[in-house]
């Protein structure tokens, strides 16, 4: 049994911490501050902080390199750190503090994706085949040796959200049978190539924009990526709206213009149309595209 330091902070790092604290001592989690959210801007502790708190597990939520580096000091010695989405870079003095150094559980195939938002940036691209890296972290950038991966294939019509889901899971499971091979040196990481090297820069508002001049699979492939948080927007009439999911459509409509038909609206965009299957209006929940259209009353108008 390893003494661990945990570093996470979404709800996509939960699976690794429940293995790894079902399998070793894991002595401080270590999580992002907590932050406002929602209308009443109260702030909320991560999912990571909520299910550690849960477990009775010593929690440090740092808000400077200082004090991260004083938290993992003070709780240690750990004979290896576990990082999954924890929004920090490790710098080297953090890096060596644990006897075996860090392993990062990776949502993508590395030296695929690098970066921030692997999933988003491999949804947008349109890529059929993803999966999950178990990785030794270096002072670079998703750089390090590869302790071992697993692909799968990306599903039809899965979203960001779903596909996180997915792969948060299958990392957990990686992580749980590669730390006693890692720890006794008999799982030897590889240096990584650079060959099909990308990177995936964190999503900005730049990214959310959906425009009448990308082609169907373009719209929906962004769509997909940015769904169900932060969402694409789509301005309609001159409005802007969220839209969580959409699909291509065989109709014939103008671009940059969108039309009823079948209960449903479609957009033109360039070289097809694709049909809107769940659109938020601003202030509101989300709703069935054609729940969306039986309250517009309309059944025709502009994007852009």
């Amino acid at each position: 049994m390893a003494r661990v330091v945990f570093l996470g902070t979404p709800s996509a790092a939960v699976p690794t911490l429940e293995v790894v604290a079902a399998n070793h001592e894991v002595g401080l989690v270590v999580t992002q501050p907590d932050r406002p959210r929602g209308r009443s801007d109260k702030p909320v502790p991560p999912p990571v902080r909520v299910i550690a708190d849960e477990m009775g597990l010593p929690v440090s939520q740092p808000t400077d390199r200082s004090s991260f580096h004083d938290a993992l000091r003070e709780a240690g010695p750990f004979d290896i750190g576990v990082v999954v989405a924890f929004g920090r870079v490790l710098r080297p003095e953090i890096l060596e503090l644990p006897t075996h150094g860090f392993l990062n559980v990776h949502f993508s195939l590395l030296p695929r994706w690098r970066g921030a938002a692997p999933v988003a940036r491999a949804l947008m691209a349109g890529d059929e085949m993803t999966g999950v890296t178990i990785m030794q972290l270096d002072e670079g950038l998703d750089t390090g040796p590869v302790v071992t991966a697993q692909a799968v294939d990306i599903e039809p019509g899965e979203n960001a959200g779903h596909l996180t889901e997915r792969l948060a899971h299958l990392g957990a499971r990686l992580l749980a049978t590669s730390i006693t091979p890692f720890l006794s040196g008999d799982l030897v990481p590889v240096d990584q190539s650079d060959e099909g090297l990308t990177y995936a820069e964190k999503i900005g508002p730049n990214d959310r924009p959906l425009s009448p001049s990308q082609t169907p699979d373009e719209f929906v492939d962004r769509v997909r990526g940015l769904a169900p948080d932060p969402g694409a927007t789509l301005v309609i009439d001159g409005e802007p709206f969220r839209i969580l999911a959409a699909q291509a459509s065989a109709e014939t409509v103008p671009t940059a213009s969108w039309v009823a038909h079948g209960g449903w609206p479609i957009v033109g965009v360039g070289g097809g149309a694709v049909t809107l299957l769940t659109v938020q209006p601003q202030g509101k929940n989300a709703m069935s595209g054609d729940s969306w259209l039986r309250g517009y009353r309309r059944v025709s108008g502009t994007v852009g």
